[in-house]
């Protein structure tokens, strides 16, 4: 205890998620793709993530946006990783074709 308040031990976890998504046939334009991608991402960034299209760039019906999340606890950054999912899963504009997560700890290396 330090002043009264329990010191942390320091505990990290980060998550990431990798959304594949196809998008639908009339994004065959970057400008295109670009319209359906960015809102995406927006509504992930209102979870206090880090979101950002990640690969498939050149593929024009394609998408992969990714997100990253740290926090002290594991349940937290799982809960946040769910919220994203069930968003992306949720957008009827787009289907979600597969998700890719990861969780780290403090002795992953």
């Amino acid at each position: 205890m330090r002043g009264g308040l329990a010191v942390s031990s320091g505990a990290m976890f980060t998550g990431t998620a990798v959304f594949d998504l196809l998008l639908p046939g009339d994004s065959r334009s970057l400008k295109a793709k670009r319209s359906y991608v960015r809102p995406i991402v927006a509504a992930l960034r209102r979870f206090e993530v880090s979101a950002a299209e990640v690969g498939a760039l050149d593929l024009h019906g394609r998408a992969q946006i990714a997100v990253a999340v740290v926090a002290a606890e594991t349940v937290h950054v799982r809960e946040v990783l769910d919220s994203c999912e069930r968003l992306v899963a949720g957008r009827p504009e787009v289907e979600l074709l597969s998700v890719r997560r990861r969780l780290y700890g403090v002795d992953d290396d």
